[in-house]
């Protein structure tokens, strides 16, 4: 099933596509908070702070994933809403072509410094051998968690948001059930949890990719399609790249925080690790929302309909606030209860570091939405330095006022980072968006000037 986002009433349009990604990115996390459930409630305290610690690291190789699902989407987009079936083919061998290659390096790289990596973030000693168990399997599952992405990056360039988020239900809480099994009948520990993720991402990967091919099967083109192209992955890395610098600084700079975090104690990290669950399950779903305006500003720009773009951005925006109200309320008032689904018996510094993160954080959710939409809509438009200058700034900022705030005010320094660099970077998102879509020219004209993006196109 394929989706026109380009003709229909733009708000109904980019929320029936979008809703369905939200469900989709919301089972994902589930892979993670399932993980990190299991560790904490049926291993221990340790064993959750083993598997929230290594998750820093294994959002570097998570980046590139991602990098090569917007760069693919994206350019697909374009070639759908233009029309050029033939290209989008090409766009779309190329990109697992090279996104293969990309994985073997990683996975080499990964293997060879592991432990490397966790001693740079300072892994406390009774937590290091579980944490390099799991970093070592989550390893060995990347070409799964990479072919996925691109998959689910092709089905959206395509308008399909609900295939992914059948795929998606069913192995979330299939994984669920085998952490129990291996961590509790089959005492694999750690391990069991980061098998467990790696057989059940195994499936999802293989379903959609069989799924992709049998739909590209059916699409006829006047010629058949090359299998790869240097033109098309030109393209393509114009915008994967800069989304992979995106995601990996981001993580390579939350990987920073987590060294800080891990020199105040196991305690703050196991804290830490339950909270930045809850927390990267909604900027990740509005990060998956902000790609599906991607993919609705891409198949407009394409097909020569600037004017759309900008009714997406503001759909978008009441999508993602309409989200938040729930979600801050529910992290406001009943944190500590969120913080006990992952440890059992925590201790009172776990759940008080867990508790106040939230309590910091949450708030901050509307103007963490906001920047996202944004980013959306410049990435969408190939307006790729725009779009990296606000990220940066957002991650240079926390970096830095994590480890200066720290030294005065401890953890709760760290944590008034993330709504500092937060504002900031929405500011700049918002007014680069404006400026470069020429929003202002879209709300005074029914047939605006054109922007820089389509003329780029």
């Amino acid at each position: 099933m394929t989706k026109d986002l380009t003709v229909g009433r733009s708000d109904r349009v980019l929320w029936k596509f979008c809703l369905p990604l939200l469900g989709s990115i919301i089972f994902q996390q589930l892979y993670n908070i399932a993980d990190s459930f299991v560790a904490g409630k049926f291993i221990g305290e340790e064993a959750l702070a083993a598997v929230g610690n290594s998750y820093e690291i294994t959002l570097v190789f998570i980046a590139f994933a991602f990098g090569c699902n917007i760069g693919c989407s994206v350019i697909v987009s374009q070639l759908f809403g233009e029309k050029r079936l033939k290209d989008m083919k090409t766009a779309v061998y190329t990109t697992l072509i090279a996104g293969g290659v990309l994985c073997l390096a990683l996975m080499i790289a990964g293997l060879i410094f592991s432990r490397d990596l966790l001693e740079i973030i300072n892994t406390p000693d009774n937590i290091m051998v579980p944490s390099e168990q799991y970093l070592i399997i989550y390893i060995w599952s990347l070409p799964f968690v990479f072919f996925y992405n691109i998959a689910t990056g092709i089905f959206s360039a395509l308008g399909d948001s609900r295939t992914p988020f059948i795929f998606l239900a069913v192995s979330s809480v299939s994984n669920i059930a085998v952490d129990i099994l291996f961590v509790t009948a089959f005492n694999m520990g750690v391990a069991g949890v980061a098998w467990a993720t790696l057989i059940c991402q195994g499936v999802s990967c293989v379903l959609a990719v069989t799924v992709v091919f049998k739909r590209f099967s059916k699409i006829k083109t006047d010629e058949k399609a090359a299998v790869f192209s240097r033109k098309l992955l030109g393209k393509i890395a114009a915008v994967a790249v800069p989304s992979i610098l995106q995601q990996s600084f981001i993580s390579v700079g939350n990987i920073i925080i987590q060294g800080i975090i891990n020199s105040f104690g196991s305690g703050v990290t196991a804290g830490y690790a339950a909270s930045v669950k809850l927390n990267n399950l909604v900027i990740t779903s509005f990060t998956t929302l902000g790609n599906g305006v991607s993919n609705f500003t891409a198949q407009n720009i394409g097909a020569g309909k600037p004017h759309r773009v900008y009714e997406g951005f503001k759909a978008g925006i009441k999508l993602v606030w309409v989200i938040c109200i729930p979600i801050v309320a529910l992290y406001l008032f009943a944190g500590r209860h969120l913080v006990y689904l992952f440890l059992d018996k925590p201790t009172d510094t776990a759940m008080t570091v867990g508790v106040r993160f939230l309590q910091i954080v949450s708030p901050f959710y509307f103007i963490a939405s906001l920047k996202l939409i944004s980013d959306g809509v410049l990435r969408g438009a190939q307006l790729m330095k725009q779009f990296m200058s606000a990220t940066f700034t957002d991650l240079i900022l926390r970096v830095v006022l994590a480890k200066v705030l720290s030294s005065f005010w401890g953890t709760t320094g760290i944590w008034a980072a993330w709504p500092i660099g937060w504002t900031v970077a929405m500011v700049m998102s918002v007014v680069l968006c404006r400026r470069e879509m020429n929003f202002s020219g879209m709300k005074k004209n029914t047939d605006p000037p054109l922007c820089k993006a389509e003329k780029q196109v």
